[in-house]
This record gives structure tokens, sequence and C-alpha cells, in this order.
């Protein structure tokens, strides 16, 4: 079968990771990039030999004048393409969602947009089949994904009743923080439930699902605690047997001097993962806890790569060039090596 023609609009933290996922896929083809920048960032995507385009005609001029091989603009790139994975700002792609619809192709979004851009909400455990041959759908938040996952791993094995976290979540994305994020305080969210649990619920709206969240002082990942109350007693084996059963939750040890969010990433590097992703939920089984059919539990969430195994899935499911979601993501995983670092 012919690969899957990708294109990607937005090369900034998400989209320039979708495209080296995209390019690490046997059977998918990335047909090029676009943005709207001229700096170092447009200059890395031409450096791996990505065809750039201008996201907004305006800014050619600008581009080539910056000395940046510009293919063309959107509608270039589109023209090439099967699909588009959207990773622009917030607003920026709920504009270009009318263009994708007036050229009738296939488009993805992420997180930053609301569910009703779509109509459909995607983590690729959760609802794989009901995303097949859709003309788009939104890749929920990084934080959204970690619940969906965690909770759905729970679920499937009966051991979901209610479920209430608390969301500590990073300031800014590293590259940027010099340029903005909170100092020496903590900035909690004004509503509970935060936004995440009712997101959570775009996905499967069975879930009884709270979550709470604060702003923290630091740029590495984000920290959840969980309290779920299940619908009878369990023992800790079986809580951790159901994550294990999920091949994009990692049980990781404090015991193994992995005792904080930096630790984490530091192996992470260690294993030469991309960026230093951590494309899993990072979750602590010996912190875990079962008080007969109470649970508690944390994990840290990679806010700049959960999103990116999830992409990859949902390019299959809306193209049905895999109709099968475990075949797809067993096939995600193998090419990002997603699931290798817990096996040790």
């Amino acid at each position: 079968m012919r690969p899957i023609r990708v294109a990607v609009n937005g090369y900034g933290v998400i989209g320039k990771r979708v495209a080296d996922a995209v390019v690490a896929q046997e059977d998918m083809d990335l047909v090029g990039v676009a943005d709207v920048t001229s700096d170092w960032r447009a200059r890395m995507a031409r450096a791996k030999g990505f065809a750039l385009y201008a996201a907004d005609p305006d800014r050619t001029p600008a581009m080539r004048e910056a000395g940046l091989d510009v293919a063309g603009g959107l509608d270039d790139l589109l023209a090439t393409a099967d699909i588009v994975v959207d990773s622009t700002p917030k607003k920026v792609a709920v504009r270009n969602v009318e263009t994708y619809r007036e050229r009738g192709i296939r488009f993805i979004v992420h997180g930053g947009e609301k569910h009703e851009v779509t109509g459909h909400s995607f983590v690729a455990e959760a609802n794989y089949a009901s995303a097949l041959g859709r003309d788009s759908t939104r890749v929920v938040s990084c934080n959204t994904t970690s619940i969906v996952r965690t909770l759905t791993a729970l679920n499937v094995a009966g051991l979901l009743g209610s479920a209430r976290g608390t969301l500590l979540r990073r300031a800014t994305d590293p590259w940027e923080s010099h340029l903005g994020g909170i100092m020496n305080t903590v900035v909690p969210e004004p509503d509970i439930p935060s936004h995440q649990g009712p997101d959570a619920q775009s996905v499967d709206p069975d879930l009884d699902v709270i979550t709470m969240a604060v702003k923290v002082p630091q740029t590495l990942a984000h920290l959840h605690y969980w309290s779920v109350r299940m619908p009878r007693k369990a023992s800790k084996d079986e809580v951790l047997e159901a994550f294990r059963a999920s091949s994009r939750i990692a049980l990781i040890r404090m015991a193994d001097g992995l005792g904080a969010l930096n630790a984490v990433k530091e192996m992470m590097a260690d294993f030469g993962r991309p960026n230093d992703s951590l494309y899993e939920v990072a979750l602590w089984e010996d912190m875990l806890k079962v008080e007969g059919d109470e649970l508690f539990y944390a994990y840290m969430v990679d806010n700049q790569a959960i999103v990116i195994p999830e992409t990859i899935d949902a390019i299959r499911a809306l193209t049905e060039a895999e109709r099968d979601g475990s075949a797809s993501i067993a096939r995600t995983n193998a090419a990002l090596g997603v699931g290798t670092f817990a096996a040790t």
C-alpha cells in the first residue's frame, strides 16, 4: 500500500516532534511542514531535509529574505497530503479548520482546541475504533491523555469507580522559560473541577472523574496525584497488573533513584530518546497504596511528548490505514521505542 502522506502545520514544540515521529513510521511519508517563523526553528526543519512551506502567504517574503528555501504556501502543502496534523497555537488552528474543510482534507488538532472543533476527542487505547474514517479528530491534551490512559487501564480491569485527581502543572515550556512563567509562587486554577476532568469525559463520557490543578514554578513536566474509589477491594498486585496491561504506562520505582521528575528525564536522555521524550505515563509503583477499596497513586507527564504516539495512531485511524487499534499502537510503539525502558 502507498504510505500515508502527512503534512504538519506548525513546527513548534509538538509539531517538530510529530514530524520526527512520522518519519520514523514505515507506513507514512512526511510531505512537508508549514510555519511562519524564519528563525532557528524553521532552519532546523530544513536541516533535517523537510520541505518547508509558509503557513501564511504574507510570511513568504520574510522567510525567503532570511535565506530559507520555501517550497510554497499552505495550499501547496495540503495539495500533496492525505492528512494534515495541525500543531499551531490556540485560536490559529480554529481558523485553519475552515481551510481544511474547504480543501476536503482530513485533519487532526490538539488539546488546545475545544472538543466541538472536531466533535471527536482521541486517546488510542480508549476509543481508536470510533475515529475510523472520520474527517477529523482532536488528540486531547497531555494531562487529559494521561488521565484517560490510566483510568482506562483500571476500568478494563474492573477496578474503576470514581476518581479524584490533583495536578501540579509546570509553568511553561523549557525552551521559552526565559520569556515568561511564574516565580516564587504557585497559582491554583480558579475552578473545581479544572478543565482536564471534563475533557477526559469528552473521550469517555462514563468516567466519574474530578480534577483540581495548580501551576508550579518549574518547567520539566507535570505531576499528578490520584485517589480512586474502586468498586471492590483489590490487592496492590492486582492494581499494578492493571497498569502493566497498558503499553503506554511505565511503572518506575523511587528505590531505583527515580525520586523526582528530573531523574526520570535524565533517564530518557540516557536511553537516547529524541528530545529526552517520555512518551509513557511514568507511574511510581513503590508509592502506590491500596487501602481496601481505595487506591492512591502518583505519576509524571511529559507534556511535550505524551501526545506524539497518540497523534500517529490518530493518523492511521482517520485514514483507515489500520483498522485494528491494538495493531496500530504496537506499530507506533515499536517505531518510537515506547515501553522499552519499563522492561528494564
